[in-house]
Order: structure tokens, then C-alpha cells, then sequence
């Protein structure tokens, strides 16, 4: 049995599930030097792999994971990303998305990102939802803290990149606890403006 995966919407983006003619908006930022390696892997250098990276996600929604996002802006009607609670396992999963570089430092990340872990507590019930990012990655470091993660450690030699470099992770969590009991600053206020489309679950 598939799990919910409803559309969200926030103030000025769409989360709805990808799909097979999300190719061209994918290869547009996938192709960009500056997007994979951030998040682990090569740029795409054709189309071909976009689509084997779509085709990938939606696979993997029958072997009971929720499914990857696409990040629609609103305003003009365009695929910026994707995000995604990857990882899943019943009570647990990890928060992981890639922006279009023409959309960065513009708060879509984060929008993003707050409908996907209210989702995650709400939705899918975890009891913990964790986050990583590359040492090098400043920008997704900053997000995470907008979000109100908790820093837990470093793990070296966590990740084997494309390229055979082997780097460490820093990892982050929120709870439940820290979910349900008002300890993340940013949630009362954001799931007034939240619309979770249900009747259009995939």
C-alpha cells in the first residue's frame, strides 16, 4: 500500500508529486555544475539521465517510501526542484531537496521544506526527521538552521561522492517532541497559510 502523498501548497509554491513530463524542467537545473555536486551527484548531461532520475522517483513510491515533490513556483507556472522525505522507515525518515540555481537566497528552499516537514509529522507520523548536508555546503547549512533543526554531530567519511571523494556529513534532527510541543518557532504560524490537497492523494 502506497503512502500519502497529498499536494501541498504554500504561499508561493505547489508540492505535487513528479512526473515523466517534469524532464526538460529537471535537465534544465540537473545540468548545472553548481546543483549536483551540493547534493552528491554528477550533473546530468542529457536528458536521458533526467529522465532515468525521474523514472527512479516514481518507482520508488512501491517500495513504500512517500514519494519525491516537485517544487512548482506559483507565479510562473514552473518546476524549480524537487524535495523529498527520503530514507523513510516507519518513524523516521530525511528531509533532502535541489533548487534551481535561478531560485536561490529567495526563501523557496525553506518554504519548501516547512510543508514537507509538516507533512512528515503530520502525514506520515515520524517521531523523527532528520537532515544532512556537505561541510562545504554553506547554503544548505543556512536553511537548516532557518528551520530549526538540531545539530547533532559530524559524520566522517559519511558519503561516497560521484568522483570517488569520500566526505563527511553534518547531521541534523528535529522530533515529535520538539514538533507537537511548540519548541520550533516557525510552525503555528505557517500551517495557517499550509493547504494539504487530500482528495488529490496519488
Amino acid at each position: 500500500m502506497k503512502l500519502r502523498q497529498p499536494i501541498l501548497h504554500t504561499q508561493h509554491l505547489d508540492l505535487r508529486p513528479i512526473k515523466l513530463t517534469d524532464v526538460d524542467a529537471v535537465f534544465e537545473y540537473a545540468k548545472d555544475e553548481r546543483v549536483g555536486p551540493n547534493a552528491g551527484w554528477k550533473p546530468h548531461t542529457d536528458k536521458e539521465e533526467s529522465r532515468s532520475f525521474i523514472k527512479f522517483a516514481l518507482q520508488k513510491r512501491d517500495f513504500h517510501q512517500p514519494g519525491i515533490y516537485a517544487i512548482i513556483y506559483r507565479k510562473k507556472k514552473k518546476m524549480i526542484g524537487t524535495i523529498e522525505i527520503h530514507s523513510y522507515k516507519e518513524f523516521k525518515g530525511e528531509l533532502g531537496f535541489v533548487l534551481h540555481p535561478k531560485y536561490w537566497n529567495k526563501g523557496f528552499a525553506t518554504e519548501a521544506a516547512k510543508a514537507i516537514i509538516v507533512y512528515g509529522f503530520e502525514v506520515l507520523g515520524l517521531r523523527r526527521l532528520a537532515y544532512g548536508h556537505f561541510l562545504f555546503n554553506e547554503p544548505s547549512k543556512r536553511v537548516c538552521e532557518k528551520l530549526g533543526f538540531t545539530y547533532e554531530g559530524t559524520l566522517r567519511n559519511k558519503y561516497l561522492q560521484y568522483n570517488g571523494d569520500v566526505i563527511d556529513e553534518a547531521i541534523y534532527s528535529i522530533t515529535s517532541e520538539e514538533f507537537f510541543h511548540h519548541k520550533i518557532p516557525w510552525v503555528l504560524d505557517f500551517k495557517k497559510t499550509l493547504k494539504v490537497d487530500y482528495d488529490l492523494d496519488s
